[in-house]
């Protein structure tokens, strides 16, 4: 008897839900990294190195499988990188030193980049044509998910006996679920030729969406880049230069930077992709300016504020980016394409950031931080720059005959 699907709208939906959870599942482990750093006694680099690794296995999974799914299907991909999931939070479960947090943030990056690409394209794939949403959602959850897991772990770190059990125990079984549930998905795409051929590392971005790609780069650099540095030492920026030793604190400034990224994309949803893009830029700019003008001051209460529009200007250029690159692609081409997107996001998240937790033993945590936004915001600038030049050239995706398509198509 053959399987049941899901019709194409519950699925789209189930898929949304599932690439949320796996993102909340990403950012868990962000205000549990001072706990972890307490017990086993390790440094900033330390901290930095297993938030880094982490971004180094997505990366390689994102080059190798990537666009797996576009040659064998969506669901196999999607099953596998569930299994991987659960048999990360596994290893997060029963973790008694670095080597474990090391292994566990290894095994979990191979099966995000995995699901990344694969859940995104999938989203592309069932979207309603009169409707689309897929560049919006794909936008847009990372910022809901990693709310979702910062919060959620900083509450149960401040509240709950042995968090760590509570968060890693659910989030298993969860994932072993997920990957049974898979099998409920209607299989979405087409399946081109080359599997074996497409599993040689590589970033392929079609001629067609080489110009987008390009006038998008320097923002996406931006934006993933602040994210990498509040993932990873923002509750430690809290702490140490704030004064305020309360994990749910630290949770809740990733949440302020992420959470309002929602806002973000939400509000310029209906925008031009370039719109949103120029928009977004100068926002993040703004924002990231009175994170600095917050480390001068000590002021905490600015250093949120300034989390918030950040956080506005991120989702907003996040959106702008996606739906301006992935604009008209091919269904044979979405994961491969998603996963180049993706690529740059992650390098910008993990190596920056390591670099800034080397830097903290060197020059300290607020010189750091200062010289880190200062660079960012210069990338900002150059993304609106290139955006400025880009509308007065005309050409490419960004003509103005193709300018009038919204952002979510």
């Amino acid at each position: 008897m053959p399987t049941r699907r899901l019709p194409r709208t519950a699925a789209f939906w189930s898929v949304a839900v599932l690439l949320v959870l796996m993102l909340a599942a990403s950012g868990v482990p962000s205000p549990l990294y001072r706990v972890y750093q307490e017990q086993f006694g390790f440094s900033s680099g330390v901290l930095t190195t297993i938030f880094g690794i982490y971004s180094f296995a997505l990366l390689l999974s994102l080059l190798v499988v990537g666009g797996l799914s576009d040659h064998v299907g969506r669901r196999p991909v999607l099953v596998v990188a569930f299994v991987l999931e659960a048999g990360a939070m596994l290893l997060f479960l029963f973790a008694d030193g670095v080597g474990w947090l090391l292994a566990a943030r290894v095994v979990q990056g191979l099966a995000t980049g995995g699901l990344t690409s694969t859940l995104g394209a999938t989203l592309l794939d069932l979207q309603r044509r009169e409707h689309p949403l897929g560049a919006f959602i794909n936008s847009a959850s990372p910022g809901l998910g990693l709310s979702l897991g910062a919060a959620g772990a900083g509450l149960l770190v401040q509240f709950v006996p042995s968090p760590t059990d509570w968060v890693f125990g659910v989030l298993t079984a969860v994932f072993l679920m997920a990957a049974v549930g898979t099998y409920l998905l209607p299989e979405s795409s087409p399946r081109l030729p080359g599997a074996l051929v497409s599993l040689r590392p590589r970033v392929h971005v079609p001629p067609l969406h080489r110009r987008a790609f390009l006038v998008a780069l320097p923002c996406l650099v931006a934006t993933w880049a602040l994210g990498g540095l509040y993932a990873s030492l923002g509750p430690s920026l809290v702490a140490q230069v704030f004064g305020i030793d309360n994990h749910l604190v630290g949770g809740l400034l990733i949440l302020a930077l992420n959470g309002t990224g929602i806002v973000g994309s939400l509000a310029l949803r209906t925008s031009r992709p370039e719109r949103a893009l120029l928009v977004g830029a100068l926002i993040f700019t703004v924002g990231v300016s009175g994170t600095l003008a917050a480390l001068f001051t000590t002021s905490a209460a600015l250093l949120f504020v300034a989390a918030v529009v950040t956080g506005f200007g991120f989702g907003a250029a996040f959106l702008g980016a996606v739906a301006t690159i992935t604009r008209g692609v091919a269904p044979g081409h979405r994961a491969g394409l998603l996963a180049a997107v993706f690529v740059v996001g992650y390098l910008a998240f993990s190596l920056p950031a390591i670099a800034a937790g080397a830097a903290v033993g060197a020059i300290g945590l607020t010189r750091t931080t200062e010289i880190y936004g200062a660079a960012v915001v210069a990338l900002a600038l150059l993304a609106v720059a290139a955006l400025l030049r880009a509308r007065r050239t005309a050409a490419g995706p960004t003509a103005p005959e193709r300018a009038s398509e919204p952002v979510a198509a």
